[in-house]
């Protein structure tokens, strides 16, 4: 594999016995890259995250991290592997504080005494040093997102997979949110794949953007030119934007 590859999604397939809900789907993400997955409600995006995540086998094709074959790898192997995930619905462990949170990711490579440093670390560089101790159970819905964010930067990822971590924020919190991932993929050459319906947001973040439809690949390739593909813009603004 290429040292300018570092994530390579190779015809990757997942069925649910009749239902084909990611078919044949290929793209590859570079070290620091920022890759924008879009596409209709029911597209098969979360379900390709769960894919090359772990918490779902491919029913076909493979998912290669610098160069090994990783398709088969549980979750908890993905993540050791270099693989941090959010999720669309943000589920903290609401009994513990956010410090306590963000630990619970550091420890995936960190005995106790030096994941509380670095999770103390991560939750200082997103923001939140305010609320260390609070109970996750307190939190508004965007320190929520920040805090799923921060337990995913703790396991130190190669790639992160962002779901719809900007959903349910208002334009100043996108803003914040904007620029905070940025600054982890350009200033620390973190890859990222970023599930996202706003798309204001895809287009000044993404170096390129991944669309897809009814499962399969429908385009890719630089913002401006992917929102002005004819068939990205029947997928969005045809009859059948809301199927499964």
């Amino acid at each position: 594999m290429s040292k300018d590859i570092l994530m390579d999604i190779r015809s990757v397939s997942r069925r649910f016995r009749g239902l084909i809900a990611v078919n044949d789907v290929s793209f590859t993400v570079a070290p620091g890259e920022l890759v924008g997955l879009i596409g209709p409600n029911g597209a098969g995006k979360t379900t390709l995250f769960n894919v090359l995540s772990g918490h779902l086998p491919p029913s076909g094709g493979q998912v290669l991290l610098e160069g090994r074959d990783i398709s088969r790898l549980s979750a908890t192997h993905c993540a050791r592997s270099g693989i941090g995930r959010t999720f669309q619905v943000v589920k903290p462990l609401t009994t513990l504080t956010v410090h306590e949170n963000v630990t619970v990711g550091a420890l995936l490579h960190h005995p106790l005494a030096v994941a509380r440093e670095k999770a103390e670390a991560i939750i200082r560089r997103v923001g939140m040093g305010s609320l260390m101790d609070q109970p996750a159970s307190s939190l508004t819905l965007e320190s929520r997102k920040r805090l799923e964010l921060a337990r995913a930067l703790a396991i130190e990822p190669k790639i992160l997979l962002l779901d719809e971590i900007l959903a349910g924020l208002n334009t100043s919190e996108i803003n914040e949110s904007i620029d905070l991932i940025r600054s982890f993929s350009k200033s620390d050459g973190l890859a990222v794949i970023m599930i996202e319906h706003n798309l204001h947001a895809v287009m000044s973040l993404a170096d390129k953007v991944v669309v897809l439809d009814y499962g399969q690949r429908i385009a890719e390739g630089m913002p401006n030119d992917v929102v002005r593909d004819p068939k990205v813009i029947a997928a969005y603004l045809g009859d059948d934007q809301d199927a499964a």
